[in-house]
Protein backbone atom coordinates (compact mmCIF):
# COMPACT_ATOMS: atom_id res chain seq x y z
CA UNK A 1 0.00 0.00 0.00
CA UNK A 2 1.17 3.49 -0.85
CA UNK A 3 0.42 6.11 1.79
CA UNK A 4 -0.58 9.67 0.94
CA UNK A 5 -0.56 12.34 3.63
CA UNK A 6 -2.24 15.63 2.93
CA UNK A 7 -3.07 18.64 5.02
CA UNK A 8 -6.57 20.00 5.48
CA UNK A 9 -6.21 23.09 7.65
CA UNK A 10 -4.72 21.76 10.91
CA UNK A 11 -6.09 18.24 10.32
CA UNK A 12 -3.81 15.59 8.84
CA UNK A 13 -5.50 12.85 6.83
CA UNK A 14 -3.46 9.71 6.34
CA UNK A 15 -4.98 7.81 3.43
CA UNK A 16 -3.94 4.42 2.07
CA UNK A 17 -4.50 3.96 -1.66
CA UNK A 18 -3.89 1.17 -4.11
CA UNK A 19 -0.37 1.26 -5.56
CA UNK A 20 -1.81 0.92 -9.05
CA UNK A 21 -3.40 4.39 -8.88
CA UNK A 22 -0.76 7.09 -9.13
CA UNK A 23 -1.84 10.04 -7.00
CA UNK A 24 -4.77 8.11 -5.59
CA UNK A 25 -7.10 8.41 -8.58
CA UNK A 26 -9.86 5.91 -7.83
CA UNK A 27 -11.58 6.12 -11.22
CA UNK A 28 -14.91 7.35 -12.49
CA UNK A 29 -17.40 5.17 -10.62
CA UNK A 30 -18.24 4.93 -6.93
CA UNK A 31 -15.31 3.07 -5.30
CA UNK A 32 -15.95 -0.33 -3.75
CA UNK A 33 -14.10 -2.48 -1.27
CA UNK A 34 -12.29 -1.25 1.81
CA UNK A 35 -9.50 1.21 2.46
CA UNK A 36 -7.93 2.20 5.74
CA UNK A 37 -8.44 5.86 6.59
CA UNK A 38 -6.94 7.48 9.64
CA UNK A 39 -8.06 10.94 10.73
CA UNK A 40 -5.25 12.06 12.98
CA UNK A 41 -5.92 15.13 15.06
CA UNK A 42 -3.56 16.67 17.53
CA UNK A 43 -4.96 16.72 21.04
CA UNK A 44 -6.95 19.86 21.58
CA UNK A 45 -5.02 22.68 23.18
CA UNK A 46 -6.11 23.83 26.65
CA UNK A 47 -7.64 26.90 25.00
CA UNK A 48 -9.65 24.73 22.60
CA UNK A 49 -10.76 22.40 25.38
CA UNK A 50 -12.01 25.31 27.46
CA UNK A 51 -13.89 26.73 24.50
CA UNK A 52 -15.46 23.33 23.84
CA UNK A 53 -16.64 23.08 27.45
CA UNK A 54 -18.26 26.49 27.20
CA UNK A 55 -19.80 25.70 23.80
CA UNK A 56 -21.59 22.59 25.12
CA UNK A 57 -22.55 23.88 28.60
CA UNK A 58 -26.36 24.05 28.88
CA UNK A 59 -26.06 25.76 32.26
CA UNK A 60 -25.02 28.97 30.51
CA UNK A 61 -28.68 29.85 29.98
CA UNK A 62 -31.37 31.25 32.27
CA UNK A 63 -33.22 27.91 32.60
CA UNK A 64 -29.96 25.94 32.43
CA UNK A 65 -31.26 24.02 29.43
CA UNK A 66 -29.56 25.49 26.36
CA UNK A 67 -26.01 25.63 25.06
CA UNK A 68 -24.44 26.97 21.89
CA UNK A 69 -24.64 23.41 20.54
CA UNK A 70 -28.42 23.39 21.02
CA UNK A 71 -28.63 25.47 17.83
CA UNK A 72 -25.28 24.54 16.29
CA UNK A 73 -25.05 20.76 16.33
CA UNK A 74 -21.88 19.12 14.97
CA UNK A 75 -23.82 16.18 13.56
CA UNK A 76 -25.58 18.49 11.07
CA UNK A 77 -22.67 20.73 10.14
CA UNK A 78 -22.91 23.03 13.17
CA UNK A 79 -26.37 24.37 12.45
CA UNK A 80 -29.90 23.50 13.58
CA UNK A 81 -29.93 19.88 14.85
CA UNK A 82 -33.68 19.17 15.14
CA UNK A 83 -35.37 17.85 12.00
CA UNK A 84 -38.94 18.75 12.95
CA UNK A 85 -38.01 22.37 13.65
CA UNK A 86 -36.13 22.62 10.36
CA UNK A 87 -39.15 21.24 8.52
CA UNK A 88 -41.30 24.13 9.77
CA UNK A 89 -40.23 27.59 10.92
CA UNK A 90 -36.55 26.58 11.27
CA UNK A 91 -36.10 29.10 14.13
CA UNK A 92 -35.07 27.54 17.43
CA UNK A 93 -36.77 28.02 20.78
CA UNK A 94 -34.84 29.90 23.44
CA UNK A 95 -34.10 28.86 27.00
CA UNK A 96 -37.44 30.35 28.07
CA UNK A 97 -40.24 28.27 26.56
CA UNK A 98 -42.24 29.66 23.62
CA UNK A 99 -39.69 32.34 22.77
CA UNK A 100 -38.21 32.38 19.30
CA UNK A 101 -35.92 34.61 17.28
CA UNK A 102 -36.40 35.59 13.66
CA UNK A 103 -33.80 33.63 11.67
CA UNK A 104 -32.54 30.07 11.43
CA UNK A 105 -29.14 29.30 13.01
CA UNK A 106 -26.23 29.88 10.62
CA UNK A 107 -23.43 27.33 10.66
CA UNK A 108 -20.73 27.87 13.27
CA UNK A 109 -18.26 25.92 11.11
CA UNK A 110 -15.73 28.06 9.24
CA UNK A 111 -17.25 31.17 10.84
CA UNK A 112 -13.88 32.09 12.36
CA UNK A 113 -12.50 32.62 8.86
CA UNK A 114 -14.83 35.52 8.10
CA UNK A 115 -12.93 38.83 7.95
CA UNK A 116 -13.73 41.82 10.11
CA UNK A 117 -16.75 43.62 8.68
CA UNK A 118 -15.74 46.36 6.24
CA UNK A 119 -16.68 48.21 3.09
CA UNK A 120 -14.59 47.28 0.06
CA UNK A 121 -13.44 49.76 -2.55
CA UNK A 122 -15.98 48.32 -4.98
CA UNK A 123 -18.78 49.32 -2.63
CA UNK A 124 -19.53 45.84 -1.24
CA UNK A 125 -19.74 45.04 2.44
CA UNK A 126 -17.69 42.03 3.42
CA UNK A 127 -17.30 39.95 6.57
CA UNK A 128 -18.83 39.90 9.99
CA UNK A 129 -21.04 37.15 11.38
CA UNK A 130 -24.76 36.65 11.91
CA UNK A 131 -26.89 36.77 8.78
CA UNK A 132 -26.84 40.59 8.81
CA UNK A 133 -23.14 40.98 9.64
CA UNK A 134 -23.73 42.77 12.94
CA UNK A 135 -21.08 40.71 14.76
CA UNK A 136 -18.40 42.75 13.06
CA UNK A 137 -15.24 41.59 14.83
CA UNK A 138 -14.36 45.20 15.58
CA UNK A 139 -14.54 44.59 19.33
CA UNK A 140 -12.58 41.36 19.84
CA UNK A 141 -10.70 41.03 16.56
CA UNK A 142 -12.74 38.18 15.10
CA UNK A 143 -16.42 38.17 14.10
CA UNK A 144 -16.89 34.71 15.63
CA UNK A 145 -15.81 36.04 19.02
CA UNK A 146 -18.12 39.04 18.75
CA UNK A 147 -20.96 36.71 17.73
CA UNK A 148 -20.36 34.41 20.71
CA UNK A 149 -21.33 37.17 23.14
CA UNK A 150 -24.78 37.71 21.64
CA UNK A 151 -26.86 34.59 22.43
CA UNK A 152 -25.98 34.41 26.14
CA UNK A 153 -27.85 37.66 26.88
CA UNK A 154 -30.49 37.55 24.16
CA UNK A 155 -33.92 37.12 25.81
CA UNK A 156 -35.11 34.89 22.96
CA UNK A 157 -31.99 32.71 23.08
CA UNK A 158 -30.01 31.72 26.19
CA UNK A 159 -31.56 34.62 28.02
CA UNK A 160 -29.22 35.25 30.95
CA UNK A 161 -29.90 38.66 32.51
CA UNK A 162 -26.28 39.73 33.10
CA UNK A 163 -22.91 38.85 31.61
CA UNK A 164 -21.77 38.27 35.19
CA UNK A 165 -23.93 35.14 35.19
CA UNK A 166 -21.94 33.69 32.30
CA UNK A 167 -18.63 34.47 34.00
CA UNK A 168 -19.87 33.07 37.33
CA UNK A 169 -20.95 29.75 35.80
CA UNK A 170 -17.73 29.40 33.79
CA UNK A 171 -15.49 30.22 36.74
CA UNK A 172 -17.51 27.97 39.07
CA UNK A 173 -19.14 25.39 36.75
CA UNK A 174 -22.40 23.77 37.76
CA UNK A 175 -20.86 20.48 36.55
CA UNK A 176 -17.12 20.74 37.32
CA UNK A 177 -16.31 17.53 35.42
CA UNK A 178 -17.52 19.23 32.23
CA UNK A 179 -14.54 21.60 32.50
CA UNK A 180 -11.40 19.42 32.49
CA UNK A 181 -9.49 22.62 31.75
CA UNK A 182 -10.50 25.52 33.98
CA UNK A 183 -10.85 29.16 33.02
CA UNK A 184 -7.91 30.16 35.24
CA UNK A 185 -5.69 27.45 33.77
CA UNK A 186 -6.07 29.11 30.38
CA UNK A 187 -6.35 32.77 31.24
CA UNK A 188 -4.23 32.97 34.38
CA UNK A 189 -4.54 32.80 38.14
CA UNK A 190 -6.76 35.49 39.58
CA UNK A 191 -9.02 35.89 36.57
CA UNK A 192 -11.86 34.39 38.61
CA UNK A 193 -11.08 36.35 41.79
CA UNK A 194 -14.46 38.06 41.93
CA UNK A 195 -16.55 38.62 45.05
CA UNK A 196 -19.94 37.23 44.10
CA UNK A 197 -23.04 38.37 46.01
CA UNK A 198 -24.86 35.76 48.09
CA UNK A 199 -27.96 35.98 45.92
CA UNK A 200 -26.21 35.51 42.55
CA UNK A 201 -27.94 32.20 41.78
CA UNK A 202 -31.31 33.83 42.30
CA UNK A 203 -30.30 36.85 40.22
CA UNK A 204 -29.12 34.67 37.35
CA UNK A 205 -32.43 32.79 37.33
CA UNK A 206 -34.49 35.99 37.26
CA UNK A 207 -35.15 37.79 34.01
CA UNK A 208 -34.31 41.51 34.10
CA UNK A 209 -32.12 41.30 37.18
CA UNK A 210 -28.62 42.72 37.59
CA UNK A 211 -25.84 41.14 39.61
CA UNK A 212 -24.62 43.58 42.26
CA UNK A 213 -20.86 44.01 41.99
CA UNK A 214 -18.21 46.50 42.98
CA UNK A 215 -16.73 48.63 40.23
CA UNK A 216 -13.54 46.57 40.30
CA UNK A 217 -15.41 43.27 40.10
CA UNK A 218 -17.63 44.57 37.30
CA UNK A 219 -14.52 45.53 35.33
CA UNK A 220 -13.13 42.03 35.93
CA UNK A 221 -16.42 40.48 34.77
CA UNK A 222 -16.43 42.52 31.58
CA UNK A 223 -12.85 41.50 30.82
CA UNK A 224 -13.60 37.84 31.55
CA UNK A 225 -16.69 37.94 29.35
CA UNK A 226 -14.45 38.95 26.46
CA UNK A 227 -12.10 36.08 27.28
CA UNK A 228 -15.01 33.63 27.30
CA UNK A 229 -15.96 34.76 23.79
CA UNK A 230 -12.36 34.38 22.65
CA UNK A 231 -12.33 30.86 24.13
CA UNK A 232 -15.37 29.93 22.06
CA UNK A 233 -13.77 31.44 18.97
CA UNK A 234 -10.63 29.38 19.61
CA UNK A 235 -12.67 26.19 19.74
CA UNK A 236 -14.61 27.15 16.63
CA UNK A 237 -11.29 27.71 14.86
CA UNK A 238 -10.08 24.22 15.77
CA UNK A 239 -9.89 21.29 13.36
CA UNK A 240 -12.90 19.77 15.09
CA UNK A 241 -15.13 22.55 13.73
CA UNK A 242 -13.16 23.76 10.70
CA UNK A 243 -12.32 20.23 9.61
CA UNK A 244 -11.73 20.42 5.83
CA UNK A 245 -12.39 16.66 5.58
CA UNK A 246 -14.98 16.48 2.80
CA UNK A 247 -14.82 14.39 -0.34
CA UNK A 248 -14.08 17.60 -2.21
CA UNK A 249 -10.96 18.11 -0.06
CA UNK A 250 -9.87 14.55 -0.82
CA UNK A 251 -10.55 15.23 -4.51
CA UNK A 252 -8.35 18.34 -4.43
CA UNK A 253 -5.60 16.30 -2.80
CA UNK A 254 -5.93 13.67 -5.56
CA UNK A 255 -6.75 11.03 -2.96
CA UNK A 256 -10.05 10.22 -4.65
CA UNK A 257 -11.76 10.95 -7.93
CA UNK A 258 -15.27 12.28 -8.51
CA UNK A 259 -18.01 10.32 -10.21
CA UNK A 260 -19.20 11.54 -13.60
CA UNK A 261 -22.25 13.11 -11.96
CA UNK A 262 -20.14 14.90 -9.35
CA UNK A 263 -17.81 16.23 -12.04
CA UNK A 264 -20.78 17.40 -14.06
CA UNK A 265 -22.12 19.20 -11.00
CA UNK A 266 -18.74 20.81 -10.31
CA UNK A 267 -18.53 22.09 -13.88
CA UNK A 268 -22.06 23.51 -13.62
CA UNK A 269 -21.16 25.06 -10.27
CA UNK A 270 -18.25 26.84 -11.92
CA UNK A 271 -20.08 27.74 -15.09
CA UNK A 272 -23.72 27.72 -16.14
CA UNK A 273 -25.06 27.62 -12.57
CA UNK A 274 -23.03 30.72 -11.63
CA UNK A 275 -22.70 29.37 -8.07
CA UNK A 276 -18.98 30.08 -7.75
CA UNK A 277 -19.52 33.79 -8.31
CA UNK A 278 -20.44 34.01 -4.60
CA UNK A 279 -19.50 30.57 -3.28
CA UNK A 280 -15.94 30.93 -4.49
CA UNK A 281 -13.55 28.04 -5.08
CA UNK A 282 -9.91 27.82 -3.98
CA UNK A 283 -7.04 26.33 -5.90
CA UNK A 284 -5.95 23.25 -3.94
CA UNK A 285 -5.36 21.52 -0.59
CA UNK A 286 -3.01 24.26 0.59
CA UNK A 287 -5.65 26.87 -0.22
CA UNK A 288 -8.92 25.07 0.59
CA UNK A 289 -11.99 26.90 -0.67
CA UNK A 290 -14.47 28.24 1.84
CA UNK A 291 -17.36 28.36 -0.65
CA UNK A 292 -18.26 31.92 0.31
CA UNK A 293 -16.89 35.34 -0.52
CA UNK A 294 -18.32 36.71 2.79
CA UNK A 295 -20.44 39.28 0.96
CA UNK A 296 -24.21 39.88 1.23
CA UNK A 297 -26.99 39.27 -1.27
CA UNK A 298 -30.76 39.53 -1.63
CA UNK A 299 -31.77 36.35 -3.44
CA UNK A 300 -35.46 37.20 -3.51
CA UNK A 301 -36.27 34.54 -0.92
CA UNK A 302 -39.97 34.52 0.05
CA UNK A 303 -41.27 34.84 3.59
CA UNK A 304 -41.36 31.65 5.64
CA UNK A 305 -45.01 31.49 6.77
CA UNK A 306 -44.10 29.06 9.56
CA UNK A 307 -41.58 31.44 11.14
CA UNK A 308 -42.65 31.71 14.80
CA UNK A 309 -41.29 35.25 14.96
CA UNK A 310 -44.48 36.52 13.33
CA UNK A 311 -46.44 35.56 16.47
CA UNK A 312 -43.90 36.84 19.04
CA UNK A 313 -45.94 39.93 19.94
CA UNK A 314 -43.79 40.79 22.96
CA UNK A 315 -40.73 41.16 20.73
CA UNK A 316 -42.25 41.73 17.29
CA UNK A 317 -45.05 44.31 17.47
CA UNK A 318 -45.29 44.31 13.65
CA UNK A 319 -46.62 40.75 13.60
CA UNK A 320 -47.05 39.42 10.05
CA UNK A 321 -46.13 42.85 8.65
CA UNK A 322 -42.57 42.41 9.88
CA UNK A 323 -39.92 42.42 7.15
CA UNK A 324 -36.36 41.18 7.60
CA UNK A 325 -34.23 44.07 6.37
CA UNK A 326 -31.01 42.08 6.71
CA UNK A 327 -27.77 43.95 6.18
CA UNK A 328 -29.64 47.18 5.45
CA UNK A 329 -31.30 47.01 8.86
CA UNK A 330 -27.94 46.69 10.58
CA UNK A 331 -26.31 49.46 8.54
CA UNK A 332 -29.12 51.82 9.52
CA UNK A 333 -27.96 51.54 13.14
CA UNK A 334 -24.43 52.74 12.31
CA UNK A 335 -23.71 56.42 11.81
CA UNK A 336 -20.73 55.56 9.60
CA UNK A 337 -22.74 53.24 7.34
CA UNK A 338 -26.32 54.51 7.53
CA UNK A 339 -26.08 56.13 4.09
CA UNK A 340 -25.66 52.66 2.59
CA UNK A 341 -28.71 51.12 4.31
CA UNK A 342 -31.25 51.48 1.49
CA UNK A 343 -29.07 49.92 -1.19
CA UNK A 344 -28.47 46.91 1.08
CA UNK A 345 -32.03 46.25 2.27
CA UNK A 346 -32.86 42.56 2.23
CA UNK A 347 -29.31 41.37 1.77
CA UNK A 348 -28.14 38.45 3.90
CA UNK A 349 -24.67 37.03 4.31
CA UNK A 350 -23.53 34.50 1.71
CA UNK A 351 -23.09 31.31 3.77
CA UNK A 352 -20.41 28.72 3.27
CA UNK A 353 -21.61 25.65 1.41
CA UNK A 354 -19.34 23.39 3.42
CA UNK A 355 -21.48 20.81 5.26
CA UNK A 356 -24.52 22.08 3.35
CA UNK A 357 -25.90 18.54 3.16
CA UNK A 358 -24.38 17.07 6.34
CA UNK A 359 -27.08 15.22 8.27
CA UNK A 360 -27.27 12.25 10.67
CA UNK A 361 -29.65 10.25 8.45
CA UNK A 362 -31.12 10.49 4.94
CA UNK A 363 -34.57 11.35 6.27
CA UNK A 364 -33.29 14.25 8.40
CA UNK A 365 -34.64 17.61 7.21
CA UNK A 366 -32.31 20.58 6.93
CA UNK A 367 -33.50 24.13 6.34
CA UNK A 368 -31.86 26.53 3.90
CA UNK A 369 -31.49 30.30 3.48
CA UNK A 370 -31.66 32.79 6.33
CA UNK A 371 -35.30 32.09 7.20
CA UNK A 372 -35.30 28.35 6.51
CA UNK A 373 -37.87 28.64 3.72
CA UNK A 374 -36.37 25.80 1.66
CA UNK A 375 -36.20 22.24 2.96
CA UNK A 376 -33.86 20.56 0.49
CA UNK A 377 -30.88 21.42 -1.66
CA UNK A 378 -32.86 20.65 -4.77
CA UNK A 379 -35.53 23.19 -3.78
CA UNK A 380 -32.85 25.88 -3.43
CA UNK A 381 -31.29 25.04 -6.79
CA UNK A 382 -34.70 24.91 -8.46
CA UNK A 383 -35.56 28.33 -7.02
CA UNK A 384 -32.28 29.80 -8.26
CA UNK A 385 -33.00 28.31 -11.66
CA UNK A 386 -36.68 29.31 -12.04
CA UNK A 387 -37.39 32.23 -9.71
CA UNK A 388 -37.99 34.69 -12.55
CA UNK A 389 -39.60 32.14 -14.88
CA UNK A 390 -42.56 30.89 -12.86
CA UNK A 391 -45.59 33.07 -12.11
CA UNK A 392 -45.94 34.74 -8.73
CA UNK A 393 -48.06 32.89 -6.18
CA UNK A 394 -51.13 34.85 -5.09
CA UNK A 395 -50.31 34.48 -1.39
CA UNK A 396 -46.93 35.86 -0.25
CA UNK A 397 -47.06 33.41 2.68
CA UNK A 398 -47.17 30.29 0.50
CA UNK A 399 -45.03 27.42 1.82
CA UNK A 400 -42.40 25.91 -0.41
CA UNK A 401 -44.38 22.68 -0.69
CA UNK A 402 -47.48 24.53 -1.89
CA UNK A 403 -45.43 26.71 -4.23
CA UNK A 404 -43.93 23.65 -5.89
CA UNK A 405 -47.34 22.00 -6.14
CA UNK A 406 -48.81 25.12 -7.78
CA UNK A 407 -45.72 25.71 -9.94
CA UNK A 408 -45.27 29.28 -8.72
CA UNK A 409 -42.96 31.22 -6.40
CA UNK A 410 -44.12 33.74 -3.78
CA UNK A 411 -42.92 37.32 -4.12
CA UNK A 412 -39.63 38.23 -2.41
CA UNK A 413 -39.82 39.24 1.22
CA UNK A 414 -37.79 42.32 0.29
CA UNK A 415 -38.33 43.58 -3.27
CA UNK A 416 -35.43 46.03 -3.28
CA UNK A 417 -31.93 45.00 -4.37
CA UNK A 418 -32.87 41.51 -5.61
CA UNK A 419 -30.02 39.85 -7.47
CA UNK A 420 -31.27 39.33 -11.03
CA UNK A 421 -27.91 38.99 -12.78
CA UNK A 422 -26.67 35.77 -11.19
CA UNK A 423 -29.87 33.80 -10.58
CA UNK A 424 -33.53 33.68 -11.47
CA UNK A 425 -33.43 32.19 -14.96
CA UNK A 426 -30.41 29.92 -15.27
CA UNK A 427 -31.98 27.68 -17.93
CA UNK A 428 -30.80 24.52 -16.20
CA UNK A 429 -32.41 21.22 -17.07
CA UNK A 430 -33.77 18.93 -14.38
CA UNK A 431 -30.72 16.72 -14.82
CA UNK A 432 -28.41 19.71 -14.39
CA UNK A 433 -30.21 20.74 -11.21
CA UNK A 434 -29.72 17.24 -9.85
CA UNK A 435 -26.03 17.23 -10.81
CA UNK A 436 -25.48 20.46 -8.87
CA UNK A 437 -27.06 18.86 -5.82
CA UNK A 438 -24.87 15.79 -6.24
CA UNK A 439 -21.76 17.94 -6.29
CA UNK A 440 -22.77 19.91 -3.19
CA UNK A 441 -23.20 16.63 -1.32
CA UNK A 442 -19.42 16.17 -1.62
CA UNK A 443 -18.85 19.15 0.69
CA UNK A 444 -19.74 17.40 3.97
CA UNK A 445 -16.90 16.88 6.44
CA UNK A 446 -16.11 13.39 7.74
CA UNK A 447 -15.76 11.74 4.35
CA UNK A 448 -14.37 8.22 4.42
CA UNK A 449 -12.63 6.72 1.43
CA UNK A 450 -13.28 3.27 0.00
CA UNK A 451 -10.91 1.54 -2.44
CA UNK A 452 -11.36 -0.90 -5.33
Amino acid sequence: MQRIIYMAASLVLVVGVSSCGEGGNLGEGEPTGTLAVSLTEEAGTPEEQLGESIFFDENLSIEQNQSCASCHGPEVGWTGPISDINAAGAVYEGSIADRFGNRKPPSAAYATLSPIFHLEKKGLFVGGNFWDGRATGEKLGNPAADQAQGPFLNPVEQGLPDNACVVYRVCDPVVPAAYPVSFEQVWGAGTCDIIWPADIDQSCATEGSTVSLSDADRARVNADYDLIALSIETYEASSEVNAFTSKYDAFLAKAVDFTKEEKKGLNLFRGKGKCSKCHVLGQGPNDPPLFTDFTFDNLGVPRNPDNPWYTQSAFNPDGFDWVDKGLGGFLATRLDYAAYADENLGKQKVPTLRNVDKRPSPDFTKAYTHNGYFKSLWQVVHFYNTRDVKPTCADPFTTVEDALARDCWPEPEVHENVNTSELGDLKLSTEEEEALVTFMKTLSDGFEIAAP
